[in-house]
């Protein structure tokens, strides 16, 4: 029977999260030396709590979020302008066949958190979570 290559219920394989983590590891070396500069990240400090990489290892999506949250969408932006000067950085400490396409995007995973927080303590939804409660007993 063939095997089925792609994103499945099971989550990510073991090599792209391996994979992911190096990159994610050297990224955040990179940024931290300050070995580019760009105008847009002068000053800032720049976390990167997770990449992600496709089933075919060729593109890794870099979820970043600056220190304190400030001006999140140029820091992206400028991320995304340098993609390729990472990529070459990232490249000369990694041994691969095939050096995966930086994207980064904003990690909104917290915010996500608070927005649903927020929403479960609607007087709506905590008068359905009570109604609940209470038919379970």
């Amino acid at each position: 029977m063939a095997r089925h290559h792609g994103q499945d219920s099971r989550g990510p394989s073991q090599r792209q999260l391996r994979v992911g983590e190096t990159v994610r590891k050297e990224l955040s070396d990179i940024l931290t030396r300050g070995e580019f500069s760009d105008p847009e990240l002068e000053g800032v400090i720049v976390t990167i709590p997770e990449v992600r990489m496709t089933p075919d290892l060729r593109v890794a999506t870099c979820l970043v979020m600056p220190l304190g949250g400030k001006n999140a969408e140029n820091v992206a932006k400028a991320l995304n302008r340098s993609s390729k000067y990472l990529r070459g950085q990232v490249s000369r400490k990694l041994t691969m066949k095939y050096m995966p396409d930086l994207r980064f995007v904003l990690d909104t995973r917290f915010d996500d958190d608070d927005r649903i927080g927020s929403l479960l303590q609607t007087p709506e939804v905590s008068k359905d979570l009570d109604r609940d409660e209470d038919g379970a007993d």
